[in-house]
């Protein structure tokens, strides 16, 4: 890769803008996840670790709608939806691997009791983990799933 390509993928991922509504749509895809993962798991007494993969699925479902409309609006248009929802699936792995795997070392090996009753921990686990991901995601969504830094 010549030093002009990659000045240009760098600079494509420092826009303002383009972070600040990957993060919104982060955050919403979180809320989505979170507490489809809190309901089944408080109240629903299914298993954490395996209901944390089904919301993990839905909220990048949601994630991949909400970005393909607004923040991605006017990058990556070549080829068919379809193949822009596989991409983004294939490209989101990594930070999908990344936020399971922050959030089972946390849930499982430090769990922390807050309040008697209620699994915070399950959240603060939960975030971190999302938290960690989002970062992994942008950077791979921007560049090969929207592909921004052809524009």
């Amino acid at each position: 890769m010549s030093d002009r390509s990659l000045d240009s993928r760098l600079a494509s991922l420092l826009s303002g803008v383009r972070f600040g509504k990957f993060v919104s749509v982060g955050v919403a895809g979180a809320v989505v996840d979170t507490t489809a993962l809190f309901l089944l798991v408080q109240f629903g007494g299914l298993p954490a670790i395996w209901v944390n993969l089904l919301t993990i699925e839905l909220a990048i479902l949601v994630m991949f709608a909400i970005n393909e409309r607004w923040t991605f609006a006017e990058h990556g248009r070549e080829g068919a939806l379809p193949n822009r929802l596989l991409r983004s699936h294939a490209v989101r792995a990594t930070g999908t691997t990344v936020q399971i795997v922050v959030f089972t070392l946390l849930y499982e090996f430090v769990a922390v009791t807050l309040i008697d009753g209620i699994d915070l921990w399950l959240l603060v686990a939960k975030g971190t983990g999302i938290g960690l991901g989002m970062l992994v995601n942008y950077v791979f969504e921007s560049l090969f799933t929207w592909r921004v830094h052809t524009e």
